[in-house]
């Protein structure tokens, strides 16, 4: 089995943390969103995982210390890590195409901004699998349509009328990618283009449209990371979840003067309090000292000094100097407000 992990995006939406860290490694619960979701697949498929191949952007953006992080999330999980460059904004089936000598066998293809919790119990009379959440608004999403099969004949991106309650999120299996790859390699010959880019739901329709049969599975949780509310609110949910699974990364021992955790917390042993209260829902990155601060529901990335602060969902980037009064806080890497 192969993980395809198309991350080459800086995320607009996730500014100003996203203009000095690809948005995919934004740590959520002090781990970077790809390395949860990627870990989170290897775990639950059913096969072990042979390679994961990464399409990042451009290198001055994606550098060493990137690829390097990614080589060892990959060899961590017992897998092959190769890299590849997709260095124009072309859309999301020219990006998978940007992996090509990956392309071959059985392989899951995930997009780096969402982490999940879910099965994947995959139907053996599927030639590929998307995974849905079910909705309340469908018409915000892509959705998919099925026959009295439970196999899904199209797909369609936010729907004036209703068509399903099932959102696409993201994730795909393909018992032979082979076959998407020759469908993108039409659609990009052919310059089919969607909203000015090559897009995977072009090949998608074109191997159904050739007879392979589309089944859906559900996931149990989808949780965004699009912008600082909602990477927040995730980060909340993860430790949430990390709780019941009695994750051993809930159990780091920060440095405490004079100060109390109220758990669940992630925050690195390196972390220094003093005089404040942090938690509950709150991550700390590596190296940051925290005083004189109540902080709830929050996070706050490496190496930064936090001071005199009450903060309530607040998202703080890495190297930060802060000390005042505001709550609703979200600042990115390298900013100083005193």
């Amino acid at each position: 089995m192969k993980i395809i992990v198309p991350m080459a995006g800086r995320g607009s939406r996730l500014r100003p943390h996203s203009l000095t860290t690809p948005k995919p490694l934004i740590p959520i619960a002090n781990q970077p969103i790809v390395h949860r979701l990627v870990a989170d697949i290897a775990g639950i498929l059913s096969e072990p995982v042979e390679e994961i191949a990464f399409i990042l952007g451009d290198p001055a953006f994606f550098g060493d210390e990137v690829v390097n992080s990614l080589i060892k999330l990959a060899e961590g999980l017992g897998a092959k890590a190769s890299i590849y460059r997709q260095l124009e904004p072309l859309g999301t089936g020219h990006a998978i195409m940007c992996a090509e000598p990956s392309l071959s066998g059985p392989a899951v293809v995930a997009y780096a901004d969402t982490l999940i919790r879910a099965s994947f119990e995959l139907d053996p009379a599927a030639d590929a699998v998307i995974w849905t959440k079910q909705v309340d608004k469908p018409e915000a999403y892509g959705v998919v349509k099925l026959n009295d099969k439970e196999e899904i004949v199209e797909l369609v991106e936010k729907p004036d009328q209703f068509v399903s309650d099932q959102a696409v999120i993201g994730i795909y299996y393909f018992k032979e990618i082979e076959n998407l790859k020759t469908e993108l390699q039409f659609v990009i010959d052919n310059d089919i283009i969607n909203g000015g880019e090559y897009q995977i739901n072009d090949g998608i329709k074109r191997m159904m449209a050739s007879g392979n049969i589309f089944k859906t599975a559900t996931v149990e949780e989808w949780m965004d990371c699009g912008n600082k509310e909602v990477a927040i609110e995730t980060n909340q949910r993860i430790m949430t979840f990390m709780e019941k699974d009695a994750s051993e990364e809930l159990n780091t021992r920060p440095t405490l003067h004079n100060s109390k955790i109220i758990k669940p917390c992630v925050i690195d042993s390196s972390v220094v309090l003093i005089n404040s209260t942090v938690g509950p829902h709150v991550s700390i990155g590596a190296g940051t000292v925290i005083e004189n601060c109540t902080i709830t529901n929050s996070l706050i990335q490496k190496n930064s000094i936090i001071k005199n602060a009450t903060l309530e969902e607040a998202m703080i980037g890495s190297h930060v100097k802060y000390d005042g009064k505001f709550t609703k806080i979200s600042i990115g890497d390298y900013s100083i407000m005193e």
